[in-house]
């Protein structure tokens, strides 16, 4: 018979680095984490070979009493919290008093620190274990500096698992990124074996943070994206969302920060994905940077040790303020918003178009140097104006269009029609210069969208089954639908408990009533359970609306007179999410005057 015995402290701590520290991402994760919460105003990181060789992270905060720093490397030591009742409002990024000593224990950690007041620094080793050097004087300015030197060393059962070192830094550098978006007030620099990968200064007003942004996510991010700042019940929402336009093929730049920490949350997923339901295209993901401030004592941040999964104490609040601001947000994006983005430069960071030509050239065999041609597409719109002060003004006013004079200040945003291109493109001009629409993708938009209106303004209208529908359920899935018997209601589902694992549906929404009864019911329960709410029905509405508004917009090889395509293009300018059609493909293109100069060579 085994006997149960105690076990040895450094084997503990191996064992919880298990669940703290997986690579070297989890490292510069945690150190900082410290550093942060030590209220450093620069940080500076240099790692080597991935950081398994060494990672070292310097900061200037307020640094380590002498008498604390074997207590710094000792597990459950901390002092993020006292007492158990500070869990329920966790306003520090660190709170565990795990990660030092689950890092000690599997890598050479030296760490050096000194107080403002203090005479001098002080340090202390440890080698993979709980036993630590006797503190030592040593020359440091005020903060913190901790090394850890070769990670896993004393555990190859662990090392082995390890990538490549090029992935390993890439993770590294993704945790890094994400702490430099977190906090705009610290000034960070990363250092990869001895070359210097960043290097950002403090961000104090919105324009460096924005400068920030561009420098980490790119200059295109922020030159589609709309800054977001809203407030109700408490909760305060703030930060960039991508156009959706701008979209990626995976989930990978999204960045969300509840009180300044980075999370992943099903439920803020949700809701943003809810958002973006009727403007992102199939298979695409929205880029962002949002920030949420809570109520500490409403968020549990104590769910999972790596601290980025979270729990709200009302998450249908937070999901419906999120999915409203997001989603009021996107609706207002029509072609006057998007041209007043690319005009007034939201991002500060400035991007001069590549030669590509001249890149390529060899020095031995240049080019041959095109003389720059005498006059510009700008420069000869005066002469322009006076051509189409010639035309037949009467004839083209009896069409029922109006003459375009690309002086007019009045000048519609996309411009006046000029022509149909293969029945398919309408062509116009506008100030910035030419604009090409899909009149099929943007009609069908403007019809959906007054469905929907039309549909939301009157009462829900329901229809009762002549025979009701009986579904099965598990007896807790029964007590969940109850539960929300209310909500289903207002959602157009009357539904009754008949026994106890069988639900029977009465009446549904008026649009649904040809709808398989069963599988939509089974979806909302699948968002009830999930997330406490459920858009399913309006889901399933808004596609039916969609599938009407496909069949009723303009097909392709339709021929249109100027006034019709001039109608369509004031039409264009008035709906709310204009910008795509109902299945996220875009309704129109910008060609600018410079994009064309540069088509034709013109200006070299």
């Amino acid at each position: 018979m085994k006997r149960i015995k105690q076990l040895e402290p450094h084997i503990a701590n191996q064992i919880a680095a298990g669940e703290v520290i997986d690579r070297p991402a989890a490292v510069v994760k945690e150190l900082l984490e410290n550093s942060l919460d030590a209220e450093a105003k620069k940080i500076a990181i240099r790692v080597e070979q991935g950081g398994v060789k060494l990672i070292r992270v310097q900061d200037d905060g307020h640094g380590i009493h002498v008498d604390d720093l074997s207590l710094a490397l000792s597990r459950h030591a901390t002092s993020k919290i006292k007492q158990f009742s500070d869990l329920y409002a966790v306003e520090s990024l660190g709170f565990r008093g795990e990660a030092l000593a689950s890092i000690a224990s599997i890598s050479r950690v030296q760490l050096t620190t000194k107080l403002a007041d203090a005479e001098h620094a002080w340090q202390i080793e440890s080698e993979g274990s709980s036993v630590f050097t006797t503190a030592k004087p040593a020359a440091h300015p005020s903060g913190t500096t901790i090394e850890v030197r070769d990670l896993f060393y004393n555990t190859p059962a662990r090392r082995k698992f390890l990538r490549s070192e090029k992935t390993e830094y890439s993770h590294l550098e993704t945790v890094f990124l994400r702490l430099m978006l977190s906090r705009f007030d610290v000034a960070f620099s990363l250092e990869n074996n001895a070359k210097l990968v960043y290097q950002l200064p403090v961000a104090q007003t919105q324009a460096e943070s924005e400068q920030r942004v561009a420098k980490l996510l790119g200059v295109k991010f922020l030159d589609s994206a709309l800054y977001l700042t809203t407030e109700a019940s408490g909760l305060q929402l703030s930060g960039w969302l991508s156009l959706p336009t701008h979209s990626r093929s995976q989930a990978d730049s999204q960045f969300f920060y509840i009180n300044g920490r980075y999370v992943r949350d099903k439920v803020i997923s949700h809701a943003i994905k809810q958002a973006y339901q009727d403007v992102l295209f199939h298979g695409r993901h929205p880029v962002y940077v949002l920030y949420l401030q809570i109520d500490s004592g409403l968020v549990d941040v104590n769910v999972h040790p790596s601290k980025s999964e979270v729990r709200f104490t009302e998450s249908r609040l937070v999901h419906d303020f999120i999915y409203r601001a997001v989603q009021q947000l996107l609706s207002q994006t029509t072609p006057a918003t998007v041209l007043a983005t690319t005009e007034s430069g939201s991002t500060p960071l400035a991007t001069q178009p590549s030669n590509s030509a001249a890149d390529a050239t060899s020095p031995i065999f240049p080019p041959p140097q095109q003389h720059p041609m005498p006059l510009q597409v700008q420069q000869t719109l005066a002469g322009y104006q006076v051509a189409f002060a010639e035309t037949d003004t009467e004839a083209v006013t009896a069409a029922g269009f109006e003459q375009p004079s690309v002086a007019d200040t009045e000048v519609p945003i996309l411009g006046y029609a000029l022509a149909q291109l293969k029945g398919i493109y309408i062509l116009a001009e506008n100030q910035q210069g030419l604009v090409i629409v899909d009149m099929h993708a943007a009609h069908e938009r403007i019809n959906y969208e007054k469905l929907k209106t039309t549909y939301s303004d009157e009462t829900l209208k329901r229809q009762s089954l002549l025979v009701p529908v009986a579904v099965n359920f598990s007896q807790r899935e029964v007590r969940i639908i109850l539960q929300h018997q209310a909500l289903l209601a207002e959602l157009g589902l009357e539904v009754e408990a008949l026994g106890e694992q069988q639900i029977v549906v009465r009446a549904v929404p008026l649009l649904l009533a040809a709808s398989s009864v069963a599988a939509l019911l089974e979806d909302v329960l699948a968002d009830l359970i999930e997330f406490g709410q459920s858009n399913r029905v309006r889901e399933h509405v808004n596609e039916l609306l969609a599938t009407m508004a496909c069949h009723g917009s303009i097909r392709a090889n339709r021929r249109l007179t100027l006034a019709e395509m001039n109608a369509l293009l004031r039409d264009i300018e008035r709906t709310l999410r204009s910008n795509q059609c109902n299945h996220g493909r875009p309704t129109w293109r910008q060609l600018k005057l410079g994009e064309l100069d540069q088509l034709f060579l013109r200006g070299r």
